[in-house]
């Protein structure tokens, strides 16, 4: 299982004409549907001169939740090409838009297919490209006199502390990369027995 992946840090621009058809991409990163939703609306208000907007995203770790949309172009000529430069990059977490402003001579489906591949790559040759990580986070209860044994575990694991509240009883609350998550809770769970 891998616990890393690709995504843009910022949005980036992206261009290609061809034949007098302008293509003007744009990539962001993104985090749920409804965010793409708002975005592409966004698009087509913004461009509503615009011939076609059409667009491709690709969200979660996993990589498995992604749609390509062709917006009236021919099938397969517009979003699949976009859907193809995220796949070839291997990002996830980003929504790629190409808005065709249409300049009067038909490109016909190879050229369409290069002109929006072309276009998604440029956008993305503009961003920032980082790895993360998959992180799980682990909740921990405990009595106060383990304070110690568990401060012990988190400096050697070395998880992030997302919260922690000191009472009679202590709760903590630890950000771990997922690989790591099932060793930290079974260690902490060994706690309780000492």
């Amino acid at each position: 299982m891998t616990d890393e992946f690709r995504t843009i840090k910022s949005g980036g621009e992206g261009y290609y004409t061809e034949k007098r058809s302008k293509f003007l991409a744009f990539a962001h990163h993104v985090s749920s549907v409804d965010e793409i939703k708002d975005l592409v609306a966004g698009y087509r208000k913004k461009y509503y001169d615009a011939r076609h907007v059409c667009y491709a995203y690709m969200l979660g770790p996993e990589r498995t939740e992604f749609r390509a949309n062709d917006d009236g172009e021919p099938s397969s000529t517009a979003g699949k090409p976009i859907l193809g430069q995220i796949n070839s990059n291997e990002l996830t977490d980003i929504l790629i838009v190409v808005v065709r402003y249409y300049g009067g001579v038909n490109l016909g489906t190879s050229g369409l297919i290069v002109a929006y591949r072309e276009a998604a790559a440029d956008a993305i040759a503009h961003c920032e490209i980082e790895t993360r990580q998959v992180e799980e986070v682990v909740t921990y209860s405990f009595a106060y006199p383990m304070m110690n044994d568990v401060m012990r575990i988190v400096k050697e694991m070395n998880p992030r502390i997302v919260s922690q509240t000191y009472d009679n009883t202590c709760e903590i609350k630890l950000s771990i990369r997922k690989s790591e998550a099932e060793q930290l809770k079974s260690r902490l769970a060994k706690l309780s027995f000492d």
